[in-house]
């Protein structure tokens, strides 16, 4: 068997952060960034939509550079990162990148986002289809109506062009295809 297709041994999260913090200094470093950034464990009982085991906080002059266009850096940052030190997968949602708050205020405005779509698919019985996401959103916004009894949610799609469809809870009602006739 080559290198390029040797099993990755299996490690714990914690026995990756010495290589993910070497990395991320690399990074930062000759990216010519102006970042600093602290690798620290969660606090327990954190919000149930989104709680790692560890964030990877990003402070300093370039942060905003994370941050715009929808965290679309940040984002491929963390997956470079988690991609490079080789990572399992399964591992991914016990760590995150965030930047100036940014994963706290996503989780809300998909929290919010779901809502409103729910209470449009209640009004007019019609599916919602949201606008893709990776999976970290999606799984956000089947938890955030999960207890919604009216709806239902099921992710849609493949790849980058995954989506949330949110749908009434029970199909509605087949229409007649005998025309209506009143009774004298």
């Amino acid at each position: 068997m080559d290198e390029l297709t040797a099993p990755v041994p299996s490690r714990p999260l914690e026995g990756a952060l010495p290589l993910i913090e070497s990395l991320l200094k690399q990074m930062v470093r000759f990216g010519g960034f102006e970042l600093q950034f602290a690798i620290e464990k969660s606090a327990p009982g954190e919000e149930e939509f989104e709680a790692p085991e560890y964030v990877v906080d990003f402070t300093g002059a370039d942060a905003d550079l994370l941050v715009e266009k929808n965290a679309t850096l940040l984002d491929a940052l963390e997956y470079v990162v988690l991609k490079a030190v080789r990572l399992e997968e399964a591992l991914y949602t016990k760590i995150t990148f965030d930047c100036q708050g940014w994963r706290r205020l996503r989780v809300e405005e998909l929290k919010l986002t779901a809502r409103v779509a729910a209470e449009k698919v209640m009004e007019t019985g019609d599916p919602f289809p949201l606008n893709p996401m990776s999976a970290r959103e999606r799984r956000i916004v089947h938890l955030a109506l999960r207890d919604q009894p009216q709806v239902r949610t099921l992710s849609e799609g493949a790849g980058p062009e995954r989506k949330v469809v949110i749908l009434p809870a029970s199909p509605p009602p087949a229409r007649s295809s005998r025309p209506f006739r009143r009774r004298h």
